[in-house]
């Protein structure tokens, strides 16, 4: 059984907790990671470059010489392409580059995420994370402290504004909760800081 060592604020090891099996001790389907990954990254693409075609660039209307007997190339427009203020050959368009992914797979993948960072010995669970009111330069004493001093995703048992605002100006640091775990965050993560509450709310839905 994959197991984490439990923090305080004041960034000391309190002791040692066990994690789930079911949660943080499978095998990881890198497959499903690949694919959520790959839907989340497609799903924040705007989508809205947008260029002319030779159909929409304005002029070109008349042939600019005749068909033959003048030496040169053949053309009918002066909007082709090839030419100087002609239109873009297979133009962007504006489109929606998202797709829908599995529940089961999505589930699947932060599960497999999860147990990565337990076979790591990534997770720091941190008994109490709360901050009075948002303070960056405490914040990051403890994130310090603790070990997640570079990339690392942290995650409170409910939305907590002085945990967010603690953190948001923090240089790789991402903040969420339990009920909205992310693959990619936590793929993109070295280090996975959860609250110990946060802890049995995602092995109470995820380990089902």
């Amino acid at each position: 059984m994959p197991k984490a060592n439990v923090y305080n604020m004041a960034g000391e090891v309190m002791g040692e907790i066990e994690l789930s099996d079911a949660v943080f001790g499978i095998e990881p389907n890198k497959t499903a990671i690949h694919t959520v990954v790959r839907n989340h990254l497609a799903n924040l693409r705007q989508g809205t470059q947008s260029a002319l075609t030779k159909a929409e660039v304005s002029g070109g209307g008349i042939k600019p010489w005749r068909q033959k007997g003048s030496g040169r190339a053949r053309q009918g427009s002066t909007r082709n392409p090839h030419w100087t203020h002609g239109g873009v050959a297979f133009a962007p368009k504006p489109r929606d580059y998202g797709f829908s992914v599995n529940r089961k797979v999505r589930r699947l993948a932060i599960v497999s995420a999860l147990s990565d960072k337990a076979a790591e010995n990534s997770v720091i669970v941190v008994d109490g994370l709360k901050m009075d009111e948002p303070k960056t330069k405490t914040f990051k004493a403890f994130l310090d402290k603790v070990g997640a001093d570079k990339k690392a995703v942290v995650v409170t048992a409910e939305a907590d504004s002085s945990v967010v605002l603690s953190a948001r100006n923090i240089p790789g640091k991402v903040t969420t909760y339990a009920a909205n775990l992310n693959a990619y965050d936590l793929v993109n993560a070295d280090k996975l800081v959860v609250d110990k509450a946060a802890l049995e709310k995602i092995e109470e839905v995820y380990g089902k």
